[in-house]
């Protein structure tokens, strides 16, 4: 008896230990000197100590990252998985005719050629809807998560179809992390998403049409101030500030967008 007392108190104290070196790992990957100062001006709005955590994001993880953008998490991810884990970014092709994602593409490839020591083991891959969805081998990774994409697809016709590639690519018991611009409940959702907003509903539903299962919420990157009814839709907010001067210091106060923070699983 003493000795399975003994065995238990040991897994206990080795599960808490490695719970506090990651733990301790991500504050080290948030805070470090590879993050631009603009980007860790926002972390009062995006959270990315505890959207990551309630995402369950451990450091020897496979992860894709979609859409990765300016590299705003990127920032975090790479350092985080470089060690122990695997960082995919799904970006859009170099074939791509589009002036804007070749703008995107280039700058995110220029960013990470510039700091090799923090990205030289991320793994750039494709999404690019409606033709290429080569975001990691099938039932491959334990994470994907997307931040502020799916109103993208949804533009364009394509989040069904996106949805289904994110189920592809995890593994049975992967978990799907979706942060995205919250639309009121009051307001019926607009299928093109050209506020930028959707409903928490909307997206449940997409996520369960391509075969996930709910998992949880959380209102980690919820914004009460945020009245969701704006000349240029969630753009007017910062980041972007649409309007330029006009209103300015109004939408300062109000601040980022009010988002859903919410995550899925692939059934085993």
């Amino acid at each position: 008896m003493k000795k399975v007392l003994w065995a238990l108190l040991l897994a206990i104290s080795f599960s808490s230990v490695q719970a506090a070196e990651d733990f301790t790992s991500l504050e080290r990957a948030i805070s470090g000197t590879q993050r631009s100062l603009e980007h860790k001006a926002r972390d009062k709005y995006r959270h990315p100590l505890q959207t990551l955590e309630f995402f369950d994001v451990k450091e020897n993880m496979t992860v894709v990252e979609i859409w990765p953008g300016e590299g705003w998490y990127t920032e975090i991810l790479a350092p985080f998985l470089k060690d122990k884990g695997k960082l995919y970014a799904a970006d859009f092709s170099a074939d791509t005719k589009e002036p804007y994602f070749k703008k995107s593409l280039d700058a995110f490839v220029n960013k990470m050629d510039k700091q090799p020591k923090v990205y030289d083991k991320v793994e750039l891959t494709v999404l690019q809807p409606p033709d290429v969805f080569k975001i990691a081998p099938d039932a491959s990774v334990d994470r994907v998560l997307t931040f502020r994409n799916v109103h993208n697809w949804m533009k364009n016709d394509q989040a069904s179809a996106v949805f289904k590639a994110m189920y592809n690519a995890l593994k049975p018991g992967g978990i799907l992390g979706v942060v995205e611009h919250r639309n009121s409940l009051l307001k019926p959702q607009d299928n093109k998403a050209e506020s930028g907003y959707i409903s928490e509903d909307y997206v449940i539903a997409l996520a369960r049409n391509a075969g996930f299962e709910f998992l949880g919420k959380s209102e980690i990157n919820a914004n009460s101030k945020d009245t969701k009814d704006y000349p240029a839709g969630v753009w007017t907010l910062p980041p972007s500030l649409a309007l330029k001067d006009k209103d300015r210091n109004k939408y300062l106060a109000i601040g980022e967008s009010d988002r859903m923070t919410i995550k899925f699983i692939k059934p085993q």
